[in-house]
């Protein structure tokens, strides 16, 4: 990935901020006009904060998420696994694009010191999936009924550089950073039944530190940092910072989250900015000019690439989706969007996330809109072809769910759904119910603009399947 000079012109900067914003578009005299011989430096800035973005979000994911003294609702502290007992509500902020499929089973621990020991039980061929993602949100390991199937399993975590050895029969993950996220997954059907079989297999799970093997072992309560902002979405925290505040943190989180070798030639040019793997940020060589400006449009940038993605994202009917998510290398534009949009996505073979922003119908697309009434239709037996499940899910336009009356964000076969006479089956997303015969097939939406997601987990790799395209998502049609 390079920003260069061209994509700084007053042209690219006003579709950017347009595009991505929601902006009138900002003219040069806005962002670079004043810096005529510091673009380069600029574009520069931009790529590094491009390149910066998952590490330093998930350090600010990490630091609220495990801001408390115990383990309750979506957080706890660092070492300590935080069961979640329901589906997210319309409440929930810590994380973007929440499922409400699963029950989350997730902790945050740090293995720069030590390893750590992951215990699951015997699922009983119930999917599942513990992936495991680093610093940089890569999902270096996934234990789970596809690779390792659902039998009880112990592994060790270890960290980056470290050698020992390990208790007899069990796996080894190696993490390339310190901080690691277990965002375990398990398969619910939402009723009070299935929760309580779930609940029992999530309190059978679990995390210590490898010096406790053997051991009676409790984790400590965590210590809590009244300065951390709790309530501001993540995201939004991280958008607010400006360049100096963003940099040092991020030059911070480098002494334990190293780059990987590939990141070389990125090392060097972070090196111009005065940021050095394993030294603190030198704020002398960061340009005063840059400070509020490198923000704004490295996040526009971000952003811009769901649409001009080169081939990283799909259209197709109006869905965007992408089979690049995991696994980036040195993708790092892509790896900063999905951090920005999806954060813990999971590998492709585990899940496809296709979304869609706008209908398909009529000459011109447009966003979605309560106010208006759409259906999406499955033929008969063309329902998503996956070997877990999928599931259709309801935003607002910030990637949040919605309040709905039926406490209702995502909908799918365990509804369970009606059919047509014909064997297709429509589901119906709009605001006001569609009536008491069909609410077994309604989506609630918002008043205003929403966004929809389609998650295909395990999906099919030959056809029918959505990775090789013999098959695709129906349009999203508006009702008349």
């Amino acid at each position: 990935m390079d920003i260069t000079r061209r994509d700084l012109t007053a042209a690219g900067i006003g579709a950017l901020a347009a595009g991505a914003l929601g902006t009138p578009a900002m003219a040069a005299e806005g962002l670079v006009a004043d810096l005529p011989e510091g673009l380069d430096e600029f574009a520069l800035a931009v790529e590094a904060y491009i390149y910066a973005y998952p590490l330093v979000t998930m350090e600010m994911t990490r630091r609220v998420i495990t801001n408390v003294a115990e383990a309750e609702g979506s957080r706890g502290p660092m070492g300590h696994l935080i069961k979640l007992r329901q589906y997210p509500d319309a409440e929930f902020r810590d994380v973007t694009a929440p499922n409400a499929d699963t029950l989350y089973t997730t902790a945050f621990f740090d293995v720069g010191d030590e390893p750590w020991v992951v215990s699951l039980p015997d699922m009983k061929d119930r999917y599942a999936l513990f992936p495991m993602l680093d610093g940089w949100t890569t999902v270096f390991d996934v234990p789970g009924k596809r690779t390792t199937g659902t039998d009880a399993q112990t592994f060790v975590v270890t960290g980056p550089g470290w050698e020992g050895t390990l208790p007899e029969g069990v796996t080894q993950y190696k993490s390339p950073t310190s901080i690691v996220w277990l965002l375990g997954r398990i398969y619910c059907t939402g009723t009070q039944e299935d929760y309580a079989e779930v609940h029992k297999l999530q309190d059978e799970v679990k995390l210590y530190p490898l010096s406790a093997w053997g051991k009676d072992w409790t984790p400590p309560k965590g210590k809590v940092d009244p300065s951390i902002d709790m309530k501001t979405a993540v995201r939004e925290q991280v958008n607010n910072m400006d360049a100096i505040e963003y940099f040092t943190l991020f030059a911070e989180l480098l002494k334990r989250n190293p780059p990987t070798d590939a990141d070389a030639p990125m090392v060097v040019k972070l090196a111009e900015l005065g940021i050095v793997p394993g030294q603190d940020f030198d704020k002398t060589k960061f340009d005063p000019a840059f400070v509020k400006r490198v923000p704004q449009l490295g996040f526009a940038r971000i952003m811009t690439h769901f649409k001009f993605s080169g081939g990283d994202v799909q259209d197709i009917d109006g869905w965007g989706f992408t089979t690049k998510t995991g696994i980036y290398g040195t993708n790092y534009i892509q790896r900063a969007l999905i951090t920005a949009i999806g954060l813990g996505a999971n590998r492709p073979q585990d899940a496809i996330y296709p979304t869609s922003l706008k209908s398909d119908s009529g000459v011109i697309k447009r966003a979605y809109n309560g106010s208006e009434k759409y259906v999406l239709t499955f033929k008969k037996g063309l329902t998503p072809p996956v070997s877990g499940f999928w599931s259709l899910t309801m935003y607002d336009a910030d990637y949040f769910f919605v309040d709905n009356p039926l406490n209702r964000y995502s909908i799918s076969a365990r509804q369970p759904l009606k059919a047509n006479p014909d064997g297709s089956i429509d589901l119906f997303i709009q605001h006001e119910s569609p009536g008491a015969d069909k609410e077994s097939n309604w989506l609630p939406a918002p008043k205003g603009k929403f966004i929809l997601m389609m998650r295909l987990y395990w999906p099919n790799e030959s056809n029918p399947s959505i990775i090789d395209g013999s098959w695709t998502i129906p349009p999203v049609k508006k009702v008349s």
